[in-house]
């Protein structure tokens, strides 16, 4: 039984190559046709990178409302290799209004180059092509700058009082943004909030940005602030701005001082003789927490207690495991893309775990003695290491009846369960990462939406790969890439903790990429859960001075 643990290791192993530096890349376009006479588009930039001759999403920008010039607050965080030729997509997609998804978005142009181009230019403008490569009025805007070594992120919360006015049958619909003053004298976008409607007095959520981003490190580099009433047209009307720095903001909050800056319109000031200001704009949070390397791995260290849960999906339509059109065939060589996924993402999570020791299930079979529908488990239920749960998955495929349904909602409640448990322990540090292999769509769809909002507010993440050939469309709103994800009653997730990957998306991929793309989110969901809850993590120091090196 090794030797398929030991195919399906070989066949995912794993390429190390050095990061040359981390990039952030900034996206504006310009040109943008209007749909008609009465509308502009509503944008959003999908970035993709290319692997084996196939192009993968990586991210995505927010989406603008009624906008033919939009420079997006969004900036994509990328690791350069100077070795490595990496090609890159960027495609422009006219999202419909009230659906932040690209099923039903209109597709209006891309741009491919190499990352090395955009670093080496600082500024890469490129004409956008439509479908055919045949070019239009529209052009995008890439702009690339390296990350010093400090990854430290500051939380900040703006409110404001008594703007201006600029609607006439209703009051200002305000949002705010953030601009850094680059040492050329040129502006670069670090936040846009959302806008609050119809309020003079808004106030908006609280978001974090590296230090990196928002002052390039230098606590003393100027930031201007806008506010901006905004307009269905896409022509929003200047309310005011004013200048700070960092060091200002900082200052205030070690003072235990609330902040405020009068919000001038300058225009006004010049033309008004009694003219105070359009409105004062106030800081109520200000905090920097670190989020470095050191910092997440001493979370994902094995002192921090990772758990790793293992489901897989036993419903019929999977296929008699004795055919070998089976998703659940065991080849005496070739790994099935079960064991695949498990293997690609256990061997990264394993060595995080304390133990060693993984609790495995399988749903939507029937068992025996009596064939009921039920939750499958091995004996023991914790298996030693990936290759224990790969051992006990085949072991358990001659003696059950594949069934039904595909439901999900219970693993995750069972996982929530010890996730709630571990949360009122003393110290509290360990965290569950639940990975859930399934070969199609969920039939509960509603109690797993209600399941995971109750989850968010739990040290746990929730990895769902799919398996198979099947459409996995629907499943895509369970990741909260684009939206919130809402339980049936409206209550949204906390933070989001589901990341959803096709498995046939990485069959002519590069072998690391399904475990990079389904674990890149892992990190930040555990530093933000222990943020939020303010748990501090313990002390490289105490980990590394216990652990015993061989000469």
């Amino acid at each position: 039984m090794s030797n398929i643990y030991e195919s399906a290791e070989a066949t995912l192993g794993f390429i190390s190559s050095p990061c040359l530096t981390k990039v952030e890349l900034r996206v504006a376009c310009r040109g943008i046709a209007d749909r008609d006479a009465l509308s502009k588009p509503d944008p959003c930039v999908v970035l993709k990178v290319q692997s084996h001759g196939q192009w993968f999403e990586v991210d995505r920008t927010e989406v603008i409302r009624s906008s033919s010039s939009p420079v997006f607050s969004k900036i994509f965080l990328v690791d350069y290799y100077f070795e490595e030729v990496q090609r890159l997509r960027f495609e422009l997609h006219d999202i419909s209004s009230g659906n932040n998804g690209l099923r039903d978005a209109d597709f209006l142009g891309a741009m491919e180059c190499t990352l090395g181009q955009i670093v080496s230019q600082r500024k890469l403008t490129k004409a956008l092509l439509k479908q055919g490569n045949t070019t239009g009025k529209s052009s995008i805007m890439v702009t690339a700058e390296e990350l010093s070594g400090n990854d430290d992120y500051v939380e900040l919360s703006f409110s404001a009082r008594k703007l201006d006015d600029k609607d006439f049958f209703s009051k200002s619909d305000p949002f705010l943004e953030i601009f850094r003053i680059n040492d050329d004298g040129t502006e670069s976008l670090v936040h846009r909030t959302e806008t609050v409607m119809n309020n003079l007095s808004p106030v908006w959520k609280s978001f974090k940005v590296s230090l990196n981003t928002l002052c390039s490190g230098d606590h003393d580099r100027e930031l201007k602030c806008t506010v901006w009433d905004w307009d269905s047209n896409g022509k929003h009307d200047f309310i005011g701005e004013f200048q700070t720095t960092f060091k200002e903001m900082m200052r205030a909050e070690q003072e235990g001082k609330q902040i405020q800056w009068e919000c001038i319109n300058p225009k006004y000031q010049m033309k008004k003789k009694n003219y105070r200001n359009s409105g004062t704009v106030i800081l109520n949070h200000c905090k920097v927490m670190l989020h470095n390397n050191l910092y997440t791995l001493r979370y994902l260290f094995p002192l921090c207690g990772q758990q790793l849960v293992v489901a897989i999906d036993f419903t019929a339509s999977n296929g008699d495991p004795r055919n070998s059109c089976s998703l659940h065939y065991i080849h005496p060589y070739q790994p099935n893309e079960y064991l695949k996924a498990l293997v690609a993402v256990g061997e990264i999570c394993q060595d995080y775990d304390s133990d060693k020791m993984f609790p495995a299930f399988g749903f939507g079979a029937l068992i025996p003695p009596d064939f009921k529908v039920g939750h499958w488990k091995p004996e023991p239920t914790c298996v030693a290491g990936i290759q224990g749960v790969v051992e006990a998955y085949q072991n358990c495929l001659p003696k059950i009846q594949l069934y039904g349904p595909t439901n999900i909602a219970p693993i995750i409640q069972k996982v929530a369960s010890s996730a709630s448990e571990e949360m009122h322990t003393k110290e509290a540090m360990e965290y569950f990462i639940l990975l859930i292999l399934t070969d199609g769509v969920i039939t509960d769809m509603a109690d797993t939406r209600e399941a995971i909002v109750h989850a968010s507010h739990l040290p746990m993440s929730v990895i769902i790969v799919g398996v198979g050939n099947a459409d996995f469309t629907d499943m895509q709103i369970l990741d909260g890439d684009d939206g919130i994800l809402r339980s049936p009653k409206g209550e949204p997730v906390l933070r989001d903790i589901v990341q959803f990957v096709p498995f046939k998306d990485f069959k002519h991929a590069s072998p690391a990429a399904l475990a990079k793309s389904v674990l890149a989110e892992v990190p930040n969901q555990v530093v933000d859960y222990y943020n939020a809850k303010g748990i501090k993590p313990k002390c490289i120091s105490d980990y590394e001075s216990s652990r015993t090196f061989s000469p």
